[in-house]
């Protein structure tokens, strides 16, 4: 079986990354976590992947709070062309990626948000559909493209949201979705990888 060699970025706890490594680790998705990396020096999701056994890097990010030096996105493309990676899956990763990763990646790089995009993009999404009074909400997996939450969507599930609903409650609910949906994408993935229709 040719497997799909994958890098997850993040920035915090890292909860869909090890949903992502679980389904490895028990065979269920065919792809290899090549590399970890995160561009907060103690961020969980780097415990996350020694727990897993996957080589994991701290990224200096720079002086910008929103996206990296223009040096550190052209280190980061480095890294993870060096570990051989063709998928780059975003897993809580709160940079906004700019031409030299989208250029060495081109429609190779995904992210899961938790809205039905295009609606909610941002920060804090379960938050916004909460003040916004909607009824439903969820979570989406989409291509990574300059602007943010944005680019051509791949899969989304939908939740509702309960009148009793805190910021939360709702949040949990759709993190127990975004940790089916993402892996069952990049299995997806992995078989256009196969096929070498990637």
């Amino acid at each position: 079986m040719k497997r799909l060699p994958i890098g997850i970025l993040g920035s915090g706890r890292g909860s869909n990354a090890r949903a992502i490594l679980e389904r490895i680790r028990s065979d269920n998705l065919a792809a290899e976590a090549r590399l970890v990396i995160s561009d907060v020096l103690d961020a969980p999701i780097l415990d996350t992947a020694r727990e897993f056994g996957v080589p994991n890097a701290y990224l200096p990010p720079g002086r910008f709070r929103t996206r990296l030096e223009p040096e550190a996105e052209d280190q980061l493309v480095e890294m993870l062309r060096e570990a051989g990676v063709e998928l780059v899956a975003l897993a809580g990763f709160m940079r906004v990626l700019h031409e030299p990763m989208l250029k060495a990646f081109p429609r190779r790089i995904i992210n899961i948000h938790p809205s039905l995009l295009p609606k909610f993009p941002g920060l804090q999404a379960w938050k916004q559909a909460l003040v916004a009074g909607e009824k439903v909400t969820g979570c989406t997996v989409h291509y990574v493209d300059e602007k943010i939450d944005h680019g051509r969507i791949l899969a989304q599930r939908e939740v509702a949201i309960l009148s009793n609903d805190t910021p939360e409650s709702l949040h949990s609910r759709i993190q127990i979705l975004e940790h089916e949906l993402y892996p069952a994408v990049i299995a997806e993935l992995c078989e256009k990888y196969e096929a070498g229709n990637l």
